[in-house]
């Protein structure tokens, strides 16, 4: 064999064999869930739908915390129709029981959903609010099944409570 060919096929045993290893190799996908807030309100994005590499995009759900009223308000942005098609809700004053007459302290979260629901399929995600002055954490979680059209609202489900401290005096 000639020193060029044997070049050539060198080259192409490695390209073979790069392009298996990269194909066996674990896949760690990249997680971009995002949140922002300002005095009044804060913005999260959560995935509610684990991606099919290369065939279905990973869907996500955008949430808003109004600080005012307390209100914990979602949607899912369906790719294949460009429209809000599932709808979520809760009012997360009253599950801290804040006053309504003092202004609460709100901090919120997207987390890994790894429970298991009996009746309905429930989004990959979870959402955790946490209140100062009750000194909680909550866990909130809401189901998502592929629709063709809008779906009603829906009201997101406390998963559970956790204390980060005590409750405040006079709160």
């Amino acid at each position: 064999m000639q020193q060029g060919s044997q070049r050539w096929v060198w080259l192409t045993a490695g390209l073979v064999g790069g392009l298996c290893l990269s194909y066996f190799w674990p896949h760690e996908p990249a997680m971009a869930e995002t949140a922002d807030r300002a005095a009044k309100f804060g913005l999260m994005t959560c995935p509610v739908q684990p991606g099919v590499a290369g065939i279905a995009p990973e869907l996500e759900a955008v949430f808003v915390l109004d600080y005012l009223t307390g209100r914990l308000q979602g949607a899912v942005l369906n790719p294949k129709v460009a429209k809000f098609t599932h709808a979520y809700y809760r009012n997360v004053a009253a599950d801290f029981n804040v006053n309504p007459n003092t202004d609460a302290s709100y901090a919120m979260v997207a987390g890994r959903n790894q429970l298991q629901a009996a009746k309905v399929p429930l989004s990959t995600s979870v959402i955790y609010v946490g209140e100062l002055a009750s000194g909680k954490v909550a866990a909130y979680v809401f189901p998502y099944a592929e629709a063709r059209g809008v779906v009603p609202p829906i009201q997101l489900e406390v998963a559970d409570y956790f204390s980060f401290r005590q409750e405040a005096k006079g709160k």
